[in-house]
């Protein structure tokens, strides 16, 4: 078995969500679950698919976030695995839950705009994710004048009242 790491690949404003799934339906499933939870939502959906032709499966509204897909999924090469990019401006704690609904869905490993590397395993029949590295070390413990700002921060951009 080898190990290595592969760095998704992206802006630094964009946003994704990393997972797995378990049956080529996913593609239709989270692209429905998409739409209907944001109405005109830019986004790529690449699904490594694990069986049968093996292919990378996509779809997207967004012709540069379905490249992002595809291009990352293909690095990753883990069967059953899927790369979801929002288009700028759409984040994950708008769309995570309804994608984690979606019955194909098995886990998700992260949703971030962080640099982040993927962790992967390689075996003679194929490749697996272990886990991610998503953004850096913590640096430290919040203080109370950094609890201020996050609270305030919260309520500035409309998630907390």
């Amino acid at each position: 078995m080898q190990l290595t790491t592969v760095k998704i690949e992206k802006p630094e404003a964009i946003n994704f969500i990393l997972g797995q799934s378990h049956f080529i339906k996913t593609v239709e499933d989270i692209h429905e679950a998409l739409v209907g939870a944001v109405p005109g939502i830019k986004f790529g959906l690449a699904f490594n698919e694990a069986s049968a032709k093996c292919l990378v499966r996509w779809t997207g509204t967004d012709e540069v976030m379905i490249n992002l897909a595809k291009q990352n999924a293909r690095a990753i090469g883990a069967g059953h695995s899927f790369i979801l990019f929002l288009g700028e401006g759409f984040f994950p704690i708008n769309v995570l839950n309804a994608i984690k609904m979606v019955p194909e869905v098995c886990r998700i490993y992260c949703a971030t705009a962080n640099p982040t590397e993927v962790i992967v395993a390689e075996t003679e029949q194929g490749r697996g994710i272990l886990g991610v590295v998503d953004g850096f070390a913590p640096k430290g413990v919040e203080g109370k004048e950094d609890i201020a700002w996050r609270t305030n921060f919260l309520r500035q951009i409309g998630y907390k009242l």
